[in-house]
């Protein structure tokens, strides 16, 4: 347990990091498609924090008129209001508070719904791209991430972006905008003050960025790459349910959860006691900031340059200030949380695919399903040898062809290869004379049935596993299927039948049963080439005939690729191919490679006791 901690450690600190500014940029380029949403939340705001910025100005003023006697001509310092219009002035700027009260609450509003509908259609297209994204990575990074941790990254990434879309666009824009403005409208008024202002304020903002992205952010990213890790070990643990069961090691997976939430939980508590310390710096540096204002406006009031209405602006102001202050230090810092929460996503736009397809790539026309090898050369990236190096190989159109050998010998490797699941590192593959590095992936692979070991099913019904590669056929199509794959029989036994769902990954069904499904499918697609991936290797001897029944059945007429160890189930194929350390060593039928005295596909045969009773002949 203690090396598995050491090793995801390992891990999180190799994984690949991207910087503030480019995630930020990330999510910008998603607001600009969708401008008449981005401009209406804008918009709102801007007339909002207008509203404002002209409150303390209308307040102050009216302070003044309300402190003036209406008998006398005396006049403000910072505004000449005679003694015949005061009570018309204060009326009049009573009426200015309503207005620019009304303004702040129907910008608001329509702020909050401009923001609402962006934040909806960005989130809903990053999943979109996401999702999208992931399904095109190669199969050697799906073999290297756990499923459960990239379903983590997304959808808290995707919940990021809404917390930062509010974040900036609701409130530090208007923050940036009431400092800006105020300190524009008291360098007018007041220079030394304006000036003042604008330094504490500088300060502030700048001392506020490089605690968030200094000192908060680097331990907030940890936090969120242990939460990935645990949502991955939750994930694996609930999909391998069976074995833990099996192995009543129930005890030791909670352990196991509980290391990894320990660890999360002290990362998280750091990373939160450093944003709570960056927000008490910035809640004292506010109050200081009050401080010297208010103090400087007493000054000018002091020497007699200042008036009632001008010191109580000055008060409003700062009260203001200040709570805008406070929450930009707030916002800063949640910005930083949201960024880093959006990283491990936006990692995931970053990350290109393994296998792509050329630009203008054709779709692929097979008319008879030949396949050939030429001078083909191909290393695993997490390997350090090649597997093959210069292997020629020509699958007549409708030859059934098994691929024989010893674990690791390449022979599950040349199927995909085929599928494109990776690319080759030199020579071509060609179906039916074209290049499948130059066709599309999707055309290609609708070309090619599959019929796995393990047959993977969806926890929908049995029609729409069966209907997976053809989702618009008919009920009937999708019954002929299953008849000819033999697994009408036990579909009709089911209560529900055809709409019966079969649970996470086809776990209600038997194997025998999962792979009759595979093989219905593979009826329904019709593909010219079928690759039956150890079909039978782990069925009951009932099981097996009625698959090897079916795949009988699916040979017909199609170029077929049979990767075995159980020989008795290729030896009526047309061609056997005895692969050994990527080299094929032997090709030929059964009765040709079984009269080679000292062939390795007669020693394979005697081992596995196939001619028991008979003699190897």
């Amino acid at each position: 347990m203690a090396a598995q901690m050491q090793e995801q450690a390992q891990r999180v600190k190799q994984e690949k990091q991207v910087s503030f500014g480019e995630t930020l940029r990330f999510v910008i380029a998603r607001w600009v498609q969708h401008p008449r949403f981005l401009v209406r939340t804008i918009a709102g705001v801007g007339f909002a924090t207008l509203a404002d910025i002209c409150t303390p100005l209308v307040a102050g003023r009216l302070v003044g008129d309300v402190s003036t006697p209406l008998s006398t001509q005396d006049s403000h310092i910072w505004g000449q209001v005679g003694s015949h219009s005061i009570l018309r002035d204060a009326l009049l700027m009573v009426g200015g508070l309503l207005v620019l009260g009304l303004v702040g609450v129907l910008g608001r509003r329509s702020s909050y719904l401009g923001i609402s509908r962006l934040s909806l259609e960005v989130m809903r297209r990053v999943l979109d791209a996401a999702f999208a994204r992931v399904q095109r990575f190669s199969s050697d990074w799906h073999a290297n991430n756990f499923s459960g941790s990239t379903v983590r990254r997304i959808t808290r990434g995707i919940w990021a972006i809404d917390t930062l879309d509010d974040t900036l666009l609701l409130l530090i824009i208007p923050e940036v905008l009431v400092l800006v403005g105020t300190t524009l409208v008291l360098l007018v008024r007041e220079p030394v003050m304006g000036i003042v202002l604008a330094v504490l304020v500088g300060v502030f903002a700048t001392l506020s960025i490089w605690l968030a992205l200094r000192y908060v952010a680097p331990t907030a990213r940890i936090s969120n790459q242990w939460d990935s890790k645990m949502g991955a070990v939750l994930g694996d643990a609930v999909t391998c349910n069976a074995v833990v069961k099996s192995f009543g090691a129930e005890a030791r997976e909670e352990s196991y959860l509980q290391d990894v939430a320990r660890t999360w939980a002290e990362k998280t508590y750091y990373s939160w006691y450093r944003g709570t310390n960056s927000a008490n710096f910035q809640a004292s540096y506010t109050l200081l900031m009050r401080v010297v204002m208010i103090g400087l406006a007493v000054f000018f009031w002091w020497r007699g340059t200042a008036g009632p209405g001008d010191v109580a602006y000055v008060l409003t102001m700062m009260f203001l200030i200040q709570g805008y202050l406070r929450d930009l230090g707030q916002q800063v810092s949640q910005v930083q949380r949201s960024v880093n929460e959006m990283e491990e996503l936006v990692v995931l736009f970053s990350t290109e695919p393994a296998v792509k397809d050329v630009p203008c790539a054709s779709e692929l026309n097979v008319t008879q399903g030949r396949v050939e090898l030429r001078d083909v050369c191909f290393q695993y990236p997490s390997q350090k040898k090649p597997i093959y190096q210069h292997l020629n190989l020509d699958i007549a159109s409708g030859t059934r062809v098994a691929l024989v050998g010893a674990s690791g010998s390449g022979k599950t490797t040349l199927t995909r290869l085929l599928q494109r699941l990776y690319d080759v590192n030199e020579g071509k593959i060609l179906v039916d004379g074209q290049d499948i590095a130059s066709v599309t992936q999707q055309s290609l692979r609708s070309q090619i049935a599959l019929v796995p070991q393990e047959p993977m099913l969806f926890h929908r019904t049995l029609a729409e596993n069966i209907a997976y590669g053809q989702p618009n056929a008919s009920r009937k199509a999708i019954e002929e299927a299953a008849r000819m794959a033999n697994a009408s029989a036990f579909i009709d036994r089911l209560p529900e039948g055809y709409d019966t769902l079969v649970g996470e990954r086809g776990v209600k069904l038997s194997g025998g049963e999962r792979q009759r499904v595979a093989i219905a499918r593979a009826f329904l697609t019709d593909a010219p080439i079928v690759i039956f991936d150890e079909a039978t290797a782990s069925l009951d001897s009932e099981s097996e005939m009625l698959v090897q029944e079916a795949m009988a059945r699916l040979m017909e007429k199609r170029t077929v690729i049979v990767v075995a160890h159980r020989l008795s189930t290729v030896r009526d194929l047309d061609r056997i191919l005895v692969f050994e350390q990527g080299r094929i060593i032997e090709d030929g039928n059964h009765h040709d490679l079984m009269a080679r005295a000292d062939g390795v596909y007669r020693r394979l045969v005697a081992l596995q006791s196939l001619e028991e009773g008979s003699g190897v002949s």
